[in-house]
């Protein structure tokens, strides 16, 4: 079995565990309900402040960053596929968005801060979209920042003789948040920029 299907299925895998343990909290009083798809229930809190490294260098914390809706991916730019097609369908969304004057800032935080200097997250972010931000910083910075999100990578051990070469098992959520409200919504990786642009544009319509 090669390297990119190994990744892509345990992607899948990921996503399918933790797909049946989150819930987001809906009831009478959220504003969001009617953007909400599948089971809501009480659940465990999302999100939360975190500081990294940007694509420049400069350290930054979840407030400089999240300043605007934002759609957040955590990912590694040595992803052989599963990444650059969540975050190419994230960007088909945004310009979708932009058509109908809803913008959305999209972010890129790399689980790999061993491979993912500044440098390579600007060479990869500028590819996909000129407004995207990618985001590194040390393993600890990086752990809290996915803790926060409730997200799961795990690096695997690389194959002898081709130590620089590994994978990241990782879940592939994009989350959607707001300056005010925080996090409000993740959306799975089989929906389409189209699917996923009306749904977001569902909850920036109820956020006003």
């Amino acid at each position: 079995m090669n390297r990119t299907l190994i990744a892509s299925i345990s992607a899948v895998a990921v996503t399918a565990l933790l797909g049946v343990t989150w819930f987001v909290t809906s009831g009478p009083d959220d504003k969001y309900a009617d953007c909400r798809t599948g089971a809501v229930a009480g659940g465990a809190s999302i999100g939360g402040p975190f500081t990294l490294v940007d694509e420049t260098g400069k350290t930054v914390t979840d407030t400089d960053v999240i300043d605007q809706p934002t759609l957040l991916y955590f990912g590694y730019t040595f992803c052989p596929d599963v990444c650059p097609l969540d975050n190419s369908r994230n960007a088909e969304a945004i310009e979708i968005l932009e058509n109908r004057d809803r913008i959305v800032k999209p972010v890129f935080i790399s689980i790999d801060p061993e491979r993912d200097t500044p440098e390579l997250l600007a060479d990869f972010t500028d590819y996909l979209h000129p407004r995207m931000v990618g985001l590194t910083g040390t393993p600890e910075q990086v752990k809290a920042a996915s803790q926060a999100y409730r997200t799961y990578y795990k690096k695997q051990e690389p194959e002898p003789g081709d130590e620089e070469y590994y994978l990241v098992d990782h879940s592939t959520f994009t989350y959607l948040v707001f300056p005010d409200d925080g996090f409000v919504e993740f959306f799975r990786r089989d929906l389409t920029p189209e699917q996923m642009a009306d749904r977001v544009q569902c909850f920036l319509d109820a956020h006003g």
